[in-house]
């Protein structure tokens, strides 16, 4: 394993840089391919950056390589992710420019590699995902926005689409009657992988916009990047001040989510 970080942070649109302090970019070799990663130091920890669609943003959601994204952070030290994704919001409730904190997620997409393990000699692996977030790192991130006075919706069902078209009108109607709270094409299968590499993972869902049919005007990739633009500030004072607030030792399910996940004959 390469020594390097104990906190990942992962970018989503918008989001490409993050100011650490020493902070170098550090090409980090997987068997599913070569990730950039910028290494140095957020606040007390040792912390990794990763921007998921790249650092120019030159990668669509349906072919960001989520697999080679986690096993880099895995390969340099991380046990803990913190995450950002930009969403479309379906709940009234939650308005543009507000932050989630995702507690549950629906997958709708369709081509993507949603795990490391494909059965043969080192068996069949089936992980618990009834909480699919940390619930650790969930509480730091509470934590921290009620003492940065941030306002944070406590849980949200995230919906996951394949991209990188927008959705329909039809699409968000069905969404919203399945329980979802908000629409992005990102989170999923990033937390299934951190998962079965026992990484804890947290999200925080940035809305950008209102989703297909709810807000009367049409969507755009400008929009949704100018929201995540304006929230990044905050976005990065949460993920600050949550830091210390995330226990030494992990007791989490999140830990020993292969203990009994595991089939072999």
């Amino acid at each position: 394993m390469l020594s390097g970080a104990e906190v990942g942070v992962i970018g989503g649109t918008g989001f490409y840089r993050l100011g650490l302090s020493g902070g170098r970019w550090k090409k980090v070799r997987t068997p599913y391919g070569t990730v950039e990663v910028l290494v140095g130091e957020l606040g007390p920890k040792r912390a990794a950056f990763l921007p998921r669609h790249g650092r120019r943003h030159e990668v669509p959601p349906h072919r960001v390589n989520y697999r080679a994204n986690l096993w880099a952070l895995h390969s340099l030290g991380v046990e803990r992710i913190l995450a950002v994704s930009a969403c479309g919001s379906l709940n009234p409730r939650m308005k543009p420019g507000e932050l989630v904190l995702l507690d549950q997620f629906l997958d709708f997409t369709k081509s993507r590699i949603s795990t490391f393990h494909e059965g043969g000699r080192e068996g069949v692996v089936h992980v618990d995902l009834t909480e699919p977030y940390c619930p650790e790192l969930r509480a730091a991130l509470g934590e921290a926005a009620k003492e940065e006075g941030i306002r944070l919706h406590p849980k949200g069902t995230y919906a996951c689409t394949e991209g990188p078209r927008f959705e329909t009108a039809a699409e968000i109607r069905a969404l919203r009657k399945l329980g979802a709270d908000l629409v992005g094409m990102t989170n999923v299968p990033e937390c299934v992988l951190a998962r079965e590499l026992e990484i804890c993972y947290a999200a925080v869902g940035l809305v950008t916009n209102f989703a297909a049919g709810l807000a009367g005007t049409k969507l755009t990739h400008t929009e949704v990047a100018e929201r995540m633009r304006e929230g990044l500030e905050t976005i990065g004072r949460l993920f600050l001040s949550s830091l210390p607030k995330i226990p030494e030792r992990r007791s989490c399910p999140c830990s020993r989510a292969l203990e009994g996940a595991v089939v072999r004959v």
